[in-house]
């Protein structure tokens, strides 16, 4: 099986060699990216509602300070949320501070995701060039053997320059599906802190006075 693997990457050619270092590379960013979501408990929302009930009823402490070592960004951003609303109380001050904080801890999660997407995209158009430089090939052979052509000059040159169109697509399918559910998770991740900031922001003035520091 190695041996036949290293035949085909022989005949494949350059395209070949460029297809298995980003299929390497593919395979890496993809392990760091999920390692990444599960370290972080990306899709982790199971403390939203226990936290938002005992914040409305002026009683979040004990959540918070259990939440203050989670390492999942949306909990993060409602810890700092919370904070500032006891501090300054709600205003547009605060929720541009609280959105910008946001923002970044999306765009930190999007990091690497777009290597994958070059990736996905380009893999099919590299194989597809191998393909195209080994008809070249396989036709130039065929010319070169004159009035002794041989079918099996042709038909053995067009299936090894279609072996970089299916390399190609080997490396580009799994990488587009893997790219697709790491975007779903940043996307739902987008999704529950905008729902959260919204909740936390639309509690009434009147229960925030009874929780805010004294002195603030």
């Amino acid at each position: 099986m190695l041996s036949q693997a290293l035949e085909w990457l022989k005949l494949g050619g350059p395209a070949m060699l460029v297809l298995v270092l980003m299929s390497i590379a593919a395979m890496t960013l993809t392990i760091v990216k999920v390692w990444e979501f599960f370290e972080h408990r990306y899709g982790d929302e199971r403390f939203v509602e226990p936290l938002l009930s005992a914040w409305r009823s002026g009683g979040a402490e004990a959540q918070i300070a259990a939440l203050r070592t989670h390492p999942s960004p949306l909990a993060q951003l409602m810890i700092e949320a919370i904070d500032g609303l006891r501090r300054y109380g709600p205003s547009e001050a605060l929720r541009e501070q609280i959105a910008q904080q946001a923002a970044d801890r999306l765009a930190s999660a999007r990091t690497l995701l777009r290597p994958l997407e070059v990736i996905g995209q380009l893999a099919p158009l590299v194989g597809l060039l191998g393909t195209v430089l080994g008809m070249i090939e396989a036709f130039q052979r065929l010319q070169a053997a004159g009035d002794r052509v041989d079918p099996a000059i042709l038909s053995g040159g067009i299936w090894e320059a279609l072996l970089t169109t299916a390399a190609g697509l080997i490396v580009a399918i799994p990488t587009i599906a893997v790219l697709n559910w790491l975007e779903r998770r940043v996307e739902r991740l987008h999704q529950a802190m905008e729902s959260a900031l919204t909740r936390l922001f639309a509690r009434p003035q009147a229960d925030l006075d009874v929780t805010r520091k004294p002195g603030a």
